[in-house]
């Protein structure tokens, strides 16, 4: 019996294939594009994606673990709740879902509502499954990258409630460990929910001010103004996921999306360690930067 890996060439996917590396478990990655995938040498690739069903009903045989992390697509909960029904179907034994960190409270951000809507989905049919809730990842703000260099501005607006950011190599090794705890397990186990976050609460002139640190340099938060942000994403991506990113923004102008103590402590055990810290990430980051 083997895991199966979704999502797995993108930016939290490829994370949780590095951590499952030489692991002694049989992994495939479920991609469109198998011929031409880069992926670790003993991973192997399965042609689909969570939009085919039939492609998945293919590559969930053998299968007994499952890591689900449903595209930032208009229909992300459809394709979440069919992959989820395929996977029952399937008698698999552990799955591992990517949600979100205040999904159950964010009810008017839509790919916070679907991903809670999952999770109820998981929780009624008591699917075998570990349910993480990231915060915003701090790779994110690698995007910064321009404003930060050329104009010394932070411009992400997230506001002055505070956000528990999480770096990526946290929730690639979570999600890797509790897939091989699962996968490992002589049967299903109970239902699991974890909270990934940062240990730092940090606010838009928080990071500001840890970004003028790294870099050497004067920089300043940008400010609140989210219309200004949704009109610059619309350049990059389509009008719905823009809107979609201003709503999640002004939550956490309102709101924040700060970590209890019992979440990082929940965290440090599961990882065996601390979760990584905004600061650690914005050095390493200038470094690369001045070495070009």
């Amino acid at each position: 019996m083997s895991i199966l890996v979704t999502g797995a060439t993108g930016t939290i996917g490829s994370q949780v294939l590095s951590y499952l590396a030489g692991r002694d478990a049989q992994v495939h990655a479920l991609t469109r594009s198998p011929d031409t995938a880069k992926l670790p040498a003993a991973v192997i690739p399965v042609d689909g994606d969570l939009a085919d069903v039939d492609a998945l009903r293919a590559a969930m045989k053998g299968v007994d673990t499952l890591f689900l992390l449903a595209p930032n697509v208009a229909d992300e909960l459809t394709q979440a709740m069919l992959a989820l029904s395929v996977a029952r179907d399937n008698g698999i034994k552990g799955v591992v879902y990517l949600s979100v960190f205040k999904g159950d409270t964010y009810t008017d951000v839509p790919h916070f509502a679907g991903k809670r809507t999952v999770e109820r989905m998981i929780e009624g049919l008591g699917v075998p499954a570990t349910i993480l809730r990231p915060a915003y990842f701090i790779q994110n703000d690698l995007r910064q990258k321009a404003p930060l260099l050329n104009l010394g501005v932070y411009g992400m607006p997230i506001g002055s409630k505070g956000v528990s950011m999480v770096d990526i190599r946290d929730i690639g090794e979570a999600a890797a460990i509790e897939l091989l705890r699962r996968h490992r397990a002589p049967a299903a186990l109970p239902i699991e929910t974890y909270s990934l976050v940062g240990p730092d609460s940090l606010t838009g002139e928080q990071i500001a001010t840890i970004w003028g640190e790294a870099l050497g340099r004067s920089v300043r938060y940008g400010g609140d103004d989210l219309v200004a942000m949704e009109q610059r994403m619309k350049g990059m991506m389509p009008s719905w996921h823009a809107m979609d990113l201003r709503l999640m923004l002004s939550r956490y102008q309102t709101d924040g999306a700060v970590a209890s103590a019992t979440d990082l402590a929940r965290l440090t055990t599961l990882l065996g360690h601390a979760p990584r810290s905004y600061r650690a990430f914005a050095k390493d980051a200038a470094s690369q930067w001045a070495a070009g």
